[in-house]
């Protein structure tokens, strides 16, 4: 293969799909079908889909420190090549690290080798070694989107992980900015970046931040799951449900130093029972609804494809049921209206206007944002967004050290700053 630029950015946003395999889940590596593969991406295609978010194990494909298994590479290359045929592209995860509930972790940093994931010197070598293997040899592919370093690797970091690598912020940001660096090195060009699960945006005194999800990378990630007393507080119809991801994707640019740094809606599911089954595919498409309503969008990638088998044990209950698709893909209600979604997005590409009333979020500092948890629900930033969109204004988010700076809000096109106290 010749080597293919980056796609420029797209002119309406992206509509994707995490790919859990239907045979073996992500254990799939371990018993490589391509067949099976190509059989899961078709049924992703038949959905309208332009792109899949996949998951290589770093056990499986970097067992021993310098050893980055050959073979396992050129399975990825392999799916990232039947996904092309299938007219998808593919964004891949490096360091995996932690899903659905489980931990993967190469036996090089664990037990009798236990070392620190984020400052160790060997092992910090070793990952940006492995990460740059992966986007070099993907790199000659046109339907490659780029790196991501890992899933949620910040829930590694600190509470409530059972078994934490510590780390403080500025170790966060080296490590973070050495992980994109080799991504970058591998695949230059690419879309590279990195992802954190929501404690990053609503845990104070978390060593994962804002700023490092905003500033480091070529677009920032949000990851969106109601389950974190969203809906518990509020409610599966709430406005606070249906509008969770859209404020993420607004909190996130309050930390951002570009304007209009894209925002990907990397991860957004309808989990049980915190969204009944039977309301999935309504959640389904007030989600999206909302996050087309927010500029610089990169896309939405709905977790997930495909169900989890119930033979597989000891998974939480909601992780079975979390897909767009059943085992023997067929489409499911909330799969059907992503469908429908993403065909109205396309027939309608007007983009969204700028949001020009901004809620003022103070954090403590802006780069360390020791008292992130008012963003959190229930918190006052949270409740002063909420409580605007049920009126039907379309908030967005600005830091307090930038509210009253002119060129700031004239850049991002706000005309109106609001204190959360002064929302009733």
């Amino acid at each position: 293969m010749t080597a293919a630029p980056a796609r420029p950015p797209a002119a309406a946003p992206r509509f994707g799909v995490n790919y859990t395999p239907t045979a073996g889940w992500f254990h799939h590596w371990l018993d490589f079908d391509l067949d099976t593969v190509r059989t899961d991406l078709d049924s992703i295609a038949g959905l309208g889909l332009d792109h899949v978010r996949v998951f290589p194990l770093w056990p499986v494909f970097q067992p021993n420190r310098t050893l980055i298994r050959p073979r396992a590479v050129e399975q990825l290359g392999a799916l990232v090549d039947a996904a092309g045929e299938r007219g998808l592209d593919v964004a891949v995860d490096g360091l995996q690290g932690h899903l659905s509930s489980f931990d993967f972790q190469p036996s090089w940093t664990r037990t009798w080798h236990r070392r620190n994931m984020f400052t160790d010197p060997d092992v910090v070598a070793g990952q940006a070694a492995y990460l740059h293997t992966l986007a070099e040899a993907l790199h000659p592919r046109g339907n490659f989107l780029g790196m991501t370093v890992g899933n949620e690797v910040n829930q590694f970091s600190g509470e409530p992980h059972p078994d934490p690598d510590r780390a403080t912020p500025e170790q966060v940001d080296a490590w973070l900015r050495r992980m994109v660096d080799a991504c970058e090195r591998g695949a230059p060009g690419r879309l590279h970046l990195h992802a954190s699960y929501d404690a990053a945006w609503y845990l104070d005194e978390h060593p994962f931040t804002p700023w490092h999800s905003a500033r480091i990378g070529a677009a920032t990630a949000v990851h969106s799951w109601v389950f974190n007393g969203t809906a518990q507080r509020y409610g599966a119809r709430s406005t606070a449900t249906a509008q969770h991801a859209a404020y993420l994707v607004e909190l996130a640019k309050a930390w951002a130093d570009d304007p209009h740094r894209p925002v990907w809606l990397q991860e957004v599911g309808a989990p049980a029972p915190h969204i009944p089954a039977e309301d999935a595919a309504r959640f389904t498409g007030d989600t999206i609804a909302a996050v087309l309503d927010c500029p610089d969008l990169w896309g939405v990638t709905w977790w997930c494809s495909h169900d989890v088998d119930r033979s597989l044990a000891d998974f939480p209950e909601l992780e079975y049921g979390l897909g767009l698709l059943t085992t023997d893909r067929r489409v499911k209600p909330a799969g059907a209206r992503l469908a429908e979604a993403v065909r109205e997005a396309r027939a309608d590409r007007r983009p969204p206007r700028p949001r020009t009333t901004a809620v003022v979020v103070a954090t403590g500092d802006a780069v360390t944002a020791p008292k992130r948890s008012v963003c959190g629900p229930g918190g006052p930033v949270f409740e002063a967004f909420m409580r605007l969109t049920a009126d039907g204004a379309r908030p967005t988010a600005v830091l307090a050290e930038h509210a009253d700076d002119a060129a700031h809000l004239a850049a991002r096109g706000i005309t109106e700053v609001v204190h959360p106290d002064d929302v009733r």
